[in-house]
């Protein structure tokens, strides 16, 4: 493996930091303030990501996207994590990659329109009563001809409130299994505005204020079976093929926020004065500045190595998890020794800090919690003895 970045990677690296740091920057304390992400706002910043190559980096070049692979990519996703945000993620979309799994015709209408920044996305799995356990979730599909019938509610639905359309797992049936009776999956593709399909206003959140999270409930909504992605009852093969690196992207932004806090540290402590000297010479602060930067090269190298055997094929769920699991929790520690070191003044909203502490404590819960990832790396290492 090679530690060193190519030129390319070093060029998407300063691109997308320049562009993060002139372009979203900028909007940070109106949206912190507001809420939301004014939709003239949206449309500005997006038309800009899109003339400077950054709009949907994530997909292959064969259908519009930058073609990165999997480490470009990844350094892309942390330079963007460096923003609040609903203003990364909404202005600079980068549609699932789930979307490579749509049909000819599917492609046409959902996967290239969203790369084309015309269309956005959202997936619909988790439940009131189902989260972490995806096989317990009651929302249900029931065939009726070519036809199937949704019902049923998802919450905590991501920026569901600018997508055109959700990406939604249901139970489409039942198997016997050794352990009991198993609900099937099945991914379907449904669009605002289908009747029987109502977007509500989710929970009030304390992290990443503008990045709304929504309700969405399905009454009799009828779909035509042109619009199952993939497979009827293979959803978990659908979503095991294309969304394993997703927490290699939750990893990166966590990386680029936390090394937002690191720097605002680093020269707090340099600059501020106490007791006649620069508060960065006690070791106090001076040790807490070391396991930061321990910490924080620790969870990049594992994120690296994890994205570096994506392509090589070797990647396992374990080093996903780990990636995950190491950069999430590193940057709440960094977050939170950021604010210790600059006192009082770390808390006020005149500096990022607070916004990313107050940001950084869903990312150890959504897309598989702090807990389940040790579920999959402990998994991982006893089966390899039969366990």
């Amino acid at each position: 493996m090679n530690f060193g970045l190519t030129e390319e990677q070093q060029m998407i690296v300063d691109a997308t930091r320049a562009f993060v740091e002139n372009e979203l920057y900028p909007h940070e304390a109106e949206v912190e303030r507001t809420g939301h992400v004014r939709p003239e706002l949206r449309a500005e910043i997006g038309e800009k990501a899109r003339a400077a190559g950054l709009y949907a980096a994530n997909m292959p070049e064969e259908v519009g996207g930058a073609g990165l692979d999997t480490l470009s990519w990844l350094l892309y996703e942390k330079e963007l994590g460096r923003a609040n945000y609903a203003l990364h993620w909404t202005c600079v979309s980068r549609p699932s990659n789930i979307l490579l799994a749509c049909t000819p015709e599917q492609r046409e209408r959902y996967l290239f329109p969203c790369i084309r920044g015309e269309k956005h996305d959202c997936q619909a799995m988790t439940e009131p009563g189902a989260g972490s356990d995806l096989r317990g979730m009651k929302a249900f599909a029931r065939a009726d001809g070519d036809d199937f019938v949704l019902n049923g509610t998802k919450h905590f639905i991501s920026h569901a409130d600018v997508a055109d359309f959700a990406i939604v797992w249901v139970a489409t049936g039942e198997e016997e299994t050794k352990r009991g009776k198993k609900k099937l999956i099945t991914a379907f593709l449904v669009d605002k505005g289908t009747k029987g399909f109502t977007v509500r206003d989710g929970y009030r959140n304390v992290s990443h204020r503008g990045y709304n999270n929504c309700v969405l409930e399905f009454d009799d909504c009828r779909l035509s079976k042109d619009q199952v992605l993939g497979e009827v009852h293979k959803g978990f093969e659908v979503a095991g093929k294309w969304l394993g690196a997703t927490r290699l992207q939750v990893a990166s932004t966590c990386l680029g926020r936390a090394e937002r806090a690191l720097q605002h540290a680093v020269e707090y402590a340099a600059q501020r004065k106490q007791f006649g000297q620069e508060i960065g010479k006690f070791q106090g602060v001076s040790f807490k500045l070391a396991d930061m930067a321990m910490e924080l090269k620790a969870a990049e190298l594992l994120t690296r190595e994890a994205a570096w055997k994506y392509d090589a094929g070797t990647v396992t769920e374990g080093d996903m998890a780990m990636a995950k699991l190491k950069a999430t929790e590193v940057l709440a520690m960094v977050a939170d020794e950021a604010i210790q070191i600059h006192g009082g003044m770390g808390l006020m909203d005149e500096l990022p800090l607070e916004r990313i502490w107050r940001d950084a404590r869903v990312e150890r819960i959504w897309e598989g919690t702090s807990e389940i990832q040790r579920h999959i790396i402990s998994r991982e290492m006893l089966r390899a003895h039969g366990g």
